[in-house]
């Protein structure tokens, strides 16, 4: 049994050696694995960026998946870091897509909407975006969303800005100078959810200016779009904000390189059903995620995923083992095409194999016979007689499957007969 065994595994363990090697190989190169550890490119510590970031580095610690949170001052740092391949996705402020080369980057969606929010002291007058510039404006790092939003507006709006000086002043100190008298507006683009925002809103001491020409300024921006912030939907007691305001709104998108393992875009696509889908002051439940408010083109993994949601495996099995069968698929089948004629040359071989065995038997009994036969003298007889004897010996230990024991008798006999001539023959040589 032992060495029907070995010969088995001579045939058939080759083949299973090349189906290991080609499923390492397929796994590897054809359909790699996904990376377990990604960098997010976020923004300030203090800023809704960064903790969306965090967000979605909890829901990814769930599968595995290691986010590198990267602190930046900002959108424009973030595509920077997505074209430089320094960090995998960021959070980007829609509306900018056009500052730089963007071919390489792709969206999975709008997930928030961030407006920009002009303030200014209670009981300055100021009637929109004209007054930007001619106003000492506390306008964000020169990396940041706000500054590029403002520049835009500069661009669209026309005019001379020449007055206008911008301060590199953000958040809570943005807010303080104005108070303070140090800057005559605070502007931000960001979301309601924000501290700060959340802060100058209900703050007696500052006022939300109400931009003019909103529709017609949205209109120029697929990524932008009106909104209407209505009086007393942050503070219903005391009426804040004021009165009726419309605001011009960007969709932060999930920004992504092209090459990001279409499993990890998945993964991050789920995440953001779970993360963005509730309401908030001003977004009803459900409109997050958005694939349609984004300035970068979709990947594809997030057009599949708009259609279909998460992918047959996924729904029943955990990440790890859904990537795993996914990736399967992609050379499962051509792996059994290749390795069918193989395995169906396994038989034949085999039993060519076994037979090659006793036909080996058989090539020297036939030496034997012919050298009894040609033998001169009993002592010459004799010592063919011992050779066939011990050819006999090795012939009963050789061990082949039960489909071959009439081969491997037929040969017993035949060295019988064989032994039994040289017998005779023997008997009539005299010395």
């Amino acid at each position: 049994m032992g060495k029907n065994l070995s010969e088995a595994l001579k045939i058939y363990g080759p083949i299973a050696l090349l189906a290991v090697i080609l499923t390492f190989v397929a796994l590897r190169f054809v359909a790699p694995a996904p990376p377990t550890s990604i960098v997010f490119a976020a923004g300030s510590p203090e800023g809704q960026y960064y903790r969306m970031a965090q967000n979605y580095a909890e829901a990814l610690s769930v599968h595995g998946i290691q986010v590198e949170i990267l602190e930046t001052e900002g959108t424009l740092e973030n595509y920077q870091h997505l074209l430089d391949r320094t960090a995998d996705l960021a959070l980007l402020q829609g509306g900018l897509a056009n500052i730089t080369e963007t071919s390489s980057l792709r969206s999975l969606g709008g997930v928030f909407p961030e407006p920009f929010w002009m303030f200014s002291r209670a009981g300055a007058d100021y009637s929109g975006f004209a007054d930007l510039k001619t106003s000492l404006i506390a306008a964000g790092s020169p990396q940041s969303g706000t500054r590029a939003q403002l520049n835009w507006l500069k661009k669209e709006w026309g005019g001379d800005w020449s007055q206008a000086e911008f301060l590199p002043l953000s958040g809570l100190e943005a807010l303080k100078a104005v108070k303070d008298g140090t800057a005559q507006l605070a502007v931000f683009s960001a979301s309601i959810e924000a501290s700060y925002i959340g802060k100058a809103l209900t703050d007696p001491a500052l006022t939300l200016v109400a931009p003019e020409n909103i529709p017609g300024l949205a209109m120029r921006n697929q990524a932008l779009m009106p909104l209407t912030l209505h009086r007393g939907v942050v503070d219903l007691d005391n009426g804040q904000p004021a009165q009726d305001t419309e605001l011009l709104v960007s969709v932060a998108q999930l920004g992504v390189h092209e090459a990001l393992h279409p499993a990890i875009q998945s993964v991050l696509l789920e995440a953001g059903e779970r993360l963005h889908a509730g309401g908030t002051l001003i977004s009803r439940a459900g409109s997050f995620p958005n694939m349609t408010k984004t300035d970068l083109p979709l990947s594809d993994e997030a057009r599949r995923y708009a259609r279909n949601g998460p992918t047959f495996l996924r729904k029943y099995f955990s990440f790890g083992w859904a990537n795993f069968l996914e990736r399967a698929w992609v050379f499962l089948i051509p792996l059994i095409a290749f390795l069918i004629p193989l395995v169906q040359m396994a038989p034949p071989l085999y039993r060519w194999r076994t037979r090659r065995k006793i036909y080996l038997w058989y090539h020297d009994l036939h030496a034997l016979e012919q050298r009894g036969f040609s033998a001169r003298t009993q002592q010459a007889q004799e010592d063919t007689l011992k050779d066939i004897q011990k050819l006999q010996m090795e012939v009963g230990l050789l061990d082949v499957p039960v489909s071959y024991n009439d081969e491997l008798y037929r040969l017993r006999s035949h060295i019988n007969f064989v032994e039994a001539l040289i017998s005779r023959r023997r008997l009539n040589i005299k010395d």
